[in-house]
Parts: C-alpha cells; structure tokens; sequence
C-alpha cells in the first residue's frame, strides 16, 4: 500500500513540475496523461534506484567539495536521464528541454514530493 502511495505522490508531483516548469512538455490527450504521469513516476523511481546511486559514487569529491550542492545536478541529470529513456526507448511523449528544465523539474518534484509526503503516515 506504502509503495502505491508514493507512486502517486510522485506521479502527482511530476504532473505539478509540468505546469510549473517551462521546458517540461507532454504532448497527450486528457485521457492518456494520466497513464503517462503514472509511467514516468515509474521511470524516474527506477531512475533514482538504479542509476543515481552511481552518479553519486562518481562525483563524490564534487559533492564533498561543493558541500552537497553538486547533489541538485546529480537529480537533474536523473530526471533528464528519465525523460530521455521514455521518449527514446518507450516512445513516452514527455520532453526534457534542456538541462535548465531538468534542474527546475527535479527541484520541483522534490519540494512537491516532500510536502505531499508529510501528508500521508508511514
């Protein structure tokens, strides 16, 4: 149930960074948006499983050095990485536009993660 909750909260707040950030575009119908944002939490959780914990180990003296800052680029380059496998791979209508977007996005569906999550008991 826990996994179903975050889920949704991620696909919730990948929906909020669409409307926010410029950049970020989704090219569907009402219909298939909802299927759309439900995949691409998908992606972007396998996304920050698999793929981020080694972008960390890579640039850890970035991090160290920056104190923790570098972690924003080390989310952006996730949540580009995301959109570009969707749209690449899975023929998934989201476009990333740039690495500017990315940043915003990630910074966004983080804040918005956050604040949904607080919501909701573990």
């Amino acid at each position: 149930m826990r996994l179903l909750l975050r889920w949704v909260i991620s696909a919730l707040a990948i929906f909020v960074a669409v409307q926010i950030v410029p950049g970020l575009e989704v090219d569907a119908s009402d219909s298939s948006a909802l299927v759309l944002y439900a995949l691409m939490a998908v992606l972007l959780g396998l996304a920050n499983a698999f793929i981020r914990p080694l972008l960390v180990l890579l640039t850890c003296p970035l991090q160290m050095m920056t104190l923790g800052l570098f972690a924003l680029v080390t989310n952006a380059v996730t949540f580009w990485l995301a959109g570009w496998a969707a749209r690449t791979w899975l023929d998934v209508p989201f476009h990333v536009e740039g690495f500017l977007a990315a940043l915003l996005g990630s910074i966004v569906v983080s804040v918005v993660s956050t604040l949904l999550g607080l919501f909701v008991r573990d």
